[in-house]
């Protein structure tokens, strides 16, 4: 684990992000971007887009396989699906991020819950909104693999994903340098039949930095 000795009373943009909404702004080359879990265990999916080319955006495989872990934390550099480096970490006090477990959908509240769980907002529905006030030429198939920024997704032997309790906490927050012009989109993830964080989706906050 890093902490950092920003402050964030000298921060240029300071932003708390509802539970269930989405969030899209560009962070310029050699900006701070710190992401709060303001209340614990909260999922904070997360895209990256290269602000000139949309079509170049963060690459989970990429990303696993140039650091060769599964996990994110400080010193990865998120990498593009063209090599591109996008951004990277310089300070975690969480210590785990998820860059497998994907984001949760409609179809697959049905599948993990229960059928009648189909209706309830989701963060792929909170991407679509994101990508789109990034640029309204894009949609779903423009939304790739993305980070969940707090969320725990353990890997067994057998190489199955398990969804367990959070590793994160009140205050424990992760803070990225751009490594170029990049567009975030976070889905604050409004998932209300997970366990993982007491079936209750709280803030998450956004401090960026010259």
């Amino acid at each position: 684990m890093t902490t950092s000795t920003r402050d964030p009373n000298q921060a240029v943009y300071c932003h708390v992000i509802a539970a269930g909404d989405p969030w899209t702004y560009e962070i310029k080359q050699g900006q701070t971007l710190r992401i709060v879990d303001l209340e614990g265990n909260q999922a904070a999916d997360t895209l990256f887009f290269d602000a000139k080319d949309p079509a170049n955006r963060y690459s989970a495989s990429d990303t696993i396989q140039r650091q060769g872990a599964l996990y994110l934390s400080t010193g990865t550099t998120l990498y593009s699906q063209l090599g591109d480096s996008l951004l990277t970490i310089v300070a975690d006090t969480c210590g785990r991020h998820d860059t497998l477990g994907g984001a949760c959908s409609r179809e697959s509240n049905t599948m993990r819950y229960a059928h009648e769980k189909e209706y309830m907002h989701a963060c792929r529905d909170s991407f679509i909104c994101g990508v789109h006030a990034f640029s309204p030429d894009l949609g779903k198939r423009d939304i790739a693999p993305n980070i969940n920024f707090f969320m725990n997704v353990p890997v067994t032997p057998d190489g199955r994903l398990t969804f367990a309790d959070g590793v994160s906490a009140p205050g424990y927050y992760v803070e990225l340098i751009a490594n170029r012009d990049v567009v975030c989109v976070i889905s604050n993830c409004p998932q209300l039949n997970n366990p993982c964080n007491a079936y209750n989706p709280t803030p998450i906050e956004v401090i960026i930095w010259n």
